[in-house]
């Protein structure tokens, strides 16, 4: 049915190359930008606060963003969004550049850093509204009947070119030049934004014409009429919280515990984008099998024993392990959740009722970033740096825990 899907639906071949571009340059830029940041810094609580200013925009924006989705042509939203991408990689390249001597660290002051936690923050808004506007277009190009094949082979493509093609050609590219993956990432997001022009999307019935604080009240008005919903939007935060968490410390447990280069870091990530191909492939099979509560309570499991591995075992072999296990458990609860949604919500109301449970489920995400930071430059004088950033993984594994009691006593669909 998915290739058949591919094979007829214009439209939906042109979001699915432009998504799979797309994520191709979020995958360089998830090794270069926290690369830089070390090149810049060892600091945990600056390289923390680049990617906590990344994700600070899914708290102040995401709220907003829903109603500019129902109100504006969804399309021109992701063009526009991929063509800011675009600039600000530029805008990298010419800062790094600009440094005369290497390496970083020694050449640059406090003002590059700087720099770089407010193109990430710039770069994170953009994310929000492109984002938004992808999720909300889907439904509008593929039936509903075909939404969890077309999400999961969706992210699967994304899955390949974000996380199992990106990271090491990352590495790859910082091992030639630390400006080269940025340049490439700003000819990918132009790319990216050409593919989604040429998408052609049926006449809507009717846009969001009543005012912004009247149109936001209407989604999180059907959001608290619908508890699952609500219930399961607050559980993706506090998951992506402590996810967030981790990855933001990983670029160090990569350097420091590890001993990894960049190309050996972008690897890692690699075996891990492994785990989520091959979760988007089985999800839909074994959300088929399992139904959505099970499903759910299989991949929470799933977080707290990835988190324990990390948290206790040095490893790169049990990290790498940890990375698939931990990605092909996101991937089943994606699939089943933003499945879910898509089916449930009204047309008219989609971008809005997506973004207040993006607010939920992604706006924790700059307080996990940045705690971890905290949490290591508290324990770093009391641990020692190596068992301090273990620490972040561990207090994951017993949030996650807790999360799969609740599941199990109030989660009911």
């Amino acid at each position: 049915m998915s290739n058949a899907l591919i094979r007829t639906n214009r439209d939906y071949r042109l979001l699915l190359s432009a998504s799979s571009v797309s994520n191709l340059g979020d995958g360089v830029a998830m090794v270069a930008l926290p690369w830089l940041a070390t090149l810049l810094t060892r600091d945990p609580l600056l390289i923390a606060a680049v990617a906590t200013s990344q994700r600070l925009p899914w708290l102040l924006f995401a709220l907003p963003a829903g109603v500019w989705t129902d109100r504006a042509d969804r399309r021109l939203l992701m063009v526009r969004a991929d063509l800011v991408r675009m600039i600000l990689m530029i805008f990298i390249v010419l800062m790094v550049v600009s440094q005369t001597a290497f390496p970083l660290q020694e050449s640059a002051g406090p003002t590059a850093i700087l720099s770089l936690i407010l193109i990430a923050f710039l770069f994170g808004s953009a994310e929000v509204v492109r984002d938004n506007a992808a999720q909300t277009v889907l439904p509008s190009i593929v039936a509903h009947a075909d939404l969890e094949r077309a999400n999961g082979q969706m992210w699967s493509a994304e899955k390949i070119t974000g996380h199992f093609i990106g990271p090491p050609l990352a590495g790859v590219l910082i091992a030639s030049s630390v400006v080269l993956p940025f340049g490439i990432d700003a000819a990918i997001y132009a790319l990216s934004a050409v593919l989604i022009w040429m998408i052609v999307l049926p006449p809507r019935k009717a846009k969001v014409t009543i005012r912004f604080w009247g149109a936001l009240r209407e989604g999180l008005g059907w959001m608290r009429r619908n508890p699952v919903i609500l219930r399961l939007a607050i559980m993706l935060g506090v998951i992506n919280a402590v996810f967030i968490g981790g990855m933001t410390i990983l670029v160090l447990y990569a350097q420091e515990v590890l001993g990894l280069s960049a190309t050996g870091y972008g690897l890692l990530l690699t075996v891990g984008a492994i785990g989520g191909i091959a979760g988007g492939l089985c999800a839909p099979v074994v959300a088929a099998r399992l139904g959505m509560r099970r499903s759910l309570l299989v991949a929470l499991g799933g977080f707290v024993i990835v988190n324990l591995m990390i948290g206790f075992f040095g490893s790169t072999v049990v990290v790498a392990a940890a990375l698939f296990v931990e990605a092909a458990a996101g991937m089943l609860w994606n699939v089943v959740t933003v499945s879910y949604r898509q089916r449930l919500i009204p047309d008219d109301l989609l971008g809005r009722v997506n973004s207040v449970y993006r607010f939920f489920g992604w706006g924790a995400m700059p307080f996990g970033a940045i705690g971890a930071g905290a949490l290591v430059t508290v324990l770093t004088p009391v641990l020692g740096r190596t068992e301090a950033l273990h620490t972040p993984y561990l207090f994951a594994a017993a949030v996650c825990g807790l999360l799969t009691i609740f599941a199990i006593v109030r989660l009911r669909f």
